[in-house]
């Protein structure tokens, strides 16, 4: 099994090979259908950030392990990585209905709720990274 892979991020076609690449290693680590299509739906949200707003940058997937009371927990750690204009209020961003580019704003609260874990860490004119990560139950 392939435990980690990067895809660039730099047109539609970065937004459509982070999402299968997403599928396919949450798939590979054994997750259901329900949180894949979590995962894939962050994956996808992760990725047309950092086209819409960075014009390009990666996403990086990962398979990682923590111990456990039950022994190995599996968890998938998607990491959006950009050198763009950063955001200058993270706090706005992370509020319900606030979007920039005429959407649902959705976008990050969504990512948030989506998985488990969330980080983000943004940096005027350096850029974004934000890291997720999904937990197999």
């Amino acid at each position: 099994m392939e435990t980690e892979s990067f895809v660039e991020v730099k047109n539609e076609w970065g937004i459509v090979a982070a999402r299968q690449a997403g599928r396919s290693l949450s798939k590979e680590i054994g997750f259901g259908s329900v949180d894949q299509a979590r995962i894939t739906t962050a994956i996808s949200e992760l990725a047309r950030n950092i086209y819409l707003y960075a014009k390009r940058g990666k996403i990086h997937l990962e398979l990682i392990e923590q111990p456990s009371k039950l022994g190995i927990q599996k968890g998938i750690k998607i990491t959006a990585q950009d050198n763009g204009p950063g955001i200058p209020d993270i706090r706005q961003v992370m509020m319900d209905g606030f979007t920039t580019s005429g959407g649902m704003g959705a976008g990050l609260p969504g990512v948030k709720r989506l998985m488990d874990d969330f980080s983000i860490e943004s940096i005027k004119e350096e850029g974004t990274t934000i890291i997720v990560t999904k937990w197999l139950r």
